[in-house]
Formats: structure tokens, sequence, C-alpha cells
């Protein structure tokens, strides 16, 4: 090997050297920068040249050292990892949202919930049979009565809205995927043209990464490789994006809290229409709008219709205080008619008598007119036995008081479930970013290592340029000059 050869070893070694402390200082610089991947230069030995012709050889030792190639440090099976785990913690968050507002909806427990106005309604009706015949308890039965008929709306009206709520969420939620997969196939079509003309595109794949993430949490997106460094972003095995190109989704169904049912509303391809079993935060969302809120809802209905028919059956076994018979107290709300309890709903529930006389607080019929003279007149019932069957409605085992702390059992007992997995999930998710973090992620104290080894390692190149400065000038100055 020529002593010249070595001044191009040693300016490879000068190169690579620098090389390696120009990433080491990226690294340091964005070591606080959300979605940065740890990069590191390849450093790979350059061989002697190839025979140069037949019958001869070359004992060259090596060319130096070549550093053009600069890698990001990433696992992939971590990444994966992390995209499935971050899709499920979004799910579960949604999911306790959800349920937390449904529990807001009902204000239980508490003094302005509906388990507070049927205890009040039940205590006034108490009060009526101890007093069958002042107005002023009557009065009070339907006042309280009103009062609970209006929280009945309320709480279904507050379960509407908060449908309503999230279905148009998810339509901000599909304009922002849509958003982001263009953005990643932007990416794709840059990384792409980078990697074939051999420039640097880790940033830009950091970058595409993060939007990767985004949507893994959105609805559920993994990733597969593709060529030149670009991936596929793949949602319940359909692609929507591949490469520089995307297929758009949207939310089709209905926008009436009523109609929905599993699979309306749904989550399809635009254009054709593809069903998507999505997860993440849509997954959550559409859950609650097909699944849990409609099942409260349904719930809320039938305490309404089981209060309408337990207190209509018992009020028309009763008399009223000018000795009628007791009429049906509540109907829906539909218009007049025939009473028809198939029709109520938390919503429509609604109360007919306005007439405190007319409250059916007797159980014995009128006493018939005594014939005679002079003739007596037939006189209402003053007893107080049927408002006592009304207030024995509280504690009745099957009644529509114990119907609905049933309710409010299952959603408590569902909304401390759904927040124990989230903890548990968020644990797990925590392990998989702190796994993945601990390969990508950047150490200060591994950097200032690596700068020191590098330092060192240029320090040495220079010094090998030196010495072979050093032995040319004795070759070229000093050679045949004896004596000197």
């Amino acid at each position: 090997m020529s002593t010249f050869s070595g001044l191009n070893t040693a300016t490879t070694a000068l190169w690579a050297q620098q090389r390696g402390l120009d990433v080491t200082g990226q690294n340091i610089a964005n070591v606080n920068t959300a979605g940065y991947s740890r990069q590191r230069a390849e450093l790979q030995s350059v061989g002697g040249n190839a025979v140069p012709a037949i019958y001869a050889k070359s004992n060259q030792v090596g060319q130096g050292v070549d550093a053009d190639k600069v890698i990001r440090i990433r696992d992939t099976f971590l990444e994966g990892r992390a995209q499935l785990e971050s899709a499920e913690t979004a799910r579960m968050t949604a999911k306790e949202n959800v349920l937390a507002q449904i529990e807001q909806a009902f204000r239980e427990p508490g003094e302005t919930g509906i388990s507070a106005k049927l205890t009040a309604v039940f205590t006034a009706w108490g009060d009526v049979a101890n007093k069958p015949t002042e107005d002023g308890g009557r009065t009070a039965v339907l006042q309280k009565t009103a009062t609970l008929v209006a929280e009945l709306h309320t709480t279904s009206s507050n379960l509407d809205k908060q449908w309503d709520q999230t279905r148009d969420s998810l339509d901000v939620l599909a304009t922002g995927v849509n958003a982001k997969a263009q953005s990643i196939a932007d990416l794709n079509t840059a990384i792409k043209r980078a990697t074939q003309s051999g420039l640097p595109a880790n940033e830009l794949a950091d970058k595409r990464d993060v939007l990767v993430m985004d949507l893994a949490v959105s609805i559920g997106a993994t990733v597969t490789p593709g060529n030149d460094g670009q991936v596929n972003v793949v949602v319940a095995g359909a692609q929507i994006v591949s490469g520089g190109s995307t297929v758009r989704i949207k939310v089709e169904g209905t926008r009436v809290p009523g109609e929905a049912a599993v699979g309306n509303p749904a989550f399809v391809t635009d254009p054709g229409g593809t069903r998507l079993a999505v997860g993440g935060t849509a997954g959550g969302a559409l859950t609650a709008l097909t699944d849990t809120i409609p099942g409260y809802q349904a719930q809320l209905d039938a305490v309404a219709v089981g209060l309408a028919t337990e207190v209509n059956a018992a009020h028309t076994a009763g008399y009223d205080k000018n000795g009628a018979a007791g009429e049906p107290v509540f109907r829906d709300g539909t218009g007049p008619g025939p009473v028809d309890l198939t029709k109520v709903t938390a919503a429509n529930i609604t109360l007919r008598i306005t007439d405190p006389a007319k409250l059916a607080a007797a159980s014995t019929p009128p006493i018939p007119p005594v014939a005679g003279p002079p003739a007596v007149a037939a006189k209402p019932s003053a007893d107080g036995g049927n408002a006592a069957v009304f207030a024995a409605m509280a504690k009745s085992g099957n009644g529509v008081a114990t119907v609905y702390r049933q309710l409010i059992v299952n959603l408590g007992v569902e909304a401390s479930v759904a927040t124990s997995n989230l903890q548990t999930q968020t644990v797990v998710a925590a392990q998989v970013d702190a796994s993945r973090e601990s390969v990508s992620g950047v150490s200060i104290d591994e950097e200032m290592t690596n700068m020191l080894q590098f330092q060192h390692a240029y320090s040495a190149a220079a010094r090998m340029i030196t010495a072979i400065d050093e032995t040319l000038d004795v070759l070229i100055n000093r050679t045949g000059r004896v004596g000197l």
C-alpha cells in the first residue's frame, strides 16, 4: 500500500468521526422533540481494491471507513404493539367517558335525580293516606308527580343530547382522519423520492410515524411496509393509505337516536361504501351510539312504562274524593284518545290528572244512599286505603322504585369496571411506550459517551495524518541526502 493511500484512509476516518459527531449533535438537539427517533451513523469498513489484472494481486489492507448511511433506531415489533395498545386505550377511554356522562345525566345519587323524585311522590301519597280529605296533601301529590315526570323528560333529553354530540363528533373525527391520511400519503411520496435519490428521509419518516400513531388512536389503524421506505395504513383489513394514494372514509347511518342499532351508524369507505370495523376512539364512540346510550335509554323508558302501568293500575282500583272510580294517572304524550301504555316513553310520559279531587285515595266504594224521609244522599268514602297502596310502592320488591334502583346499580358497576379496565390498560400501554422509548428515544448520557468516543477517534485520525505527513516529508525531502 502506498503512503499516499494512507492519507485517504485517514481522511475517511476524519469524515466518519465528523459524521458521527454530527449525528450525535442532531440527537441531542432533538432530545425533547416529540416523535423524534434516535439516529445512528452506520460505520462500515471499505475493503481493498479488487485484483487489477491477470497474474497480479493487491496486498492493500483497506481504504478506510464509509459513514454515508444514517439510520433511525426503531423496533418494528414495538411500534406495531404500541399502535395496538394505544388504540385499545383510546377505545376504553371513550367508553369510560360515555358512561361518566350517562351517570351525569341520571344525577344519582342526589336530591335532583329520579330516585329522589320517586321517593317524594310515594311520601306525598303517605301523607294523603293519613289525611285523605285534606286538599293540601292531594295537591302535593300532583306537584311531586309533575316534578317526577319533568325529571324523566330531562334525563331522557340529556341522553339524546349525549347521543347527538357523540354522533357529531364522529363526523369531525372522520374529517381529521382523512386529512392525516392524505398527509401520510404525501410524506410517502416525499420519502420515496428521497430514498431513490439517496437523500436522507429520517425526519420525514418520524413525522409520518407520528401521524400513523394518531390514526391508531383515532380509528385503530396499523401499518404494513411498502416499497422505497413507504408504508401502507390498514384499518380493519382495508388500506386507506397505499403509497401515495388514499381512500377517504365517512360516517354513514341514522342521525336519530331512536333509530340507532348495531351497524347503524358505521364508518365506511368513500367511495365503495365498505364497512370498517374501526377501533380506537371511533370504535368506542360507535359502541356508545349503537349499544350503550340506546341501552340505558331503553331501560329508562322501561322505568317510565313500569311507573305508568303500576300507578294506573292502582289508581283505577280506588275512588276519588267525589266517589267516582279512579282514572288513569299517566298516558303517552301523543295526543287525546284512549290511554295506550305501549307508547309511553321517558320522553313523552304525561300526567293526565290536574284536579286534586280526582286522586283516588279511597279503597272502598261510596256509601250508598239511604231511602226514607228524609233521604240520605250517597257519601264518598273517606278512607285512605288506596293512598296507602301508593305509599307502599316505595318498598315493593318488584316495583318501579326497585327497577330504577337496579338500573342505577348496573350503571355504577359498569362504569366502575370500565374505569378499572382503563387503569389496567393504561399501565400496559405505558410499559409498551417505555420499551419503545428505550429503543428509539434519545439518552443524553449515551449521546455524551458517543460524543467523547467520536472526539477521540477524530483526534487519532488527525494524528495519523500528521504522522503520514512527517513520513512523506522524510521520504521526499531527505531521501538520498547522506550525511546531513
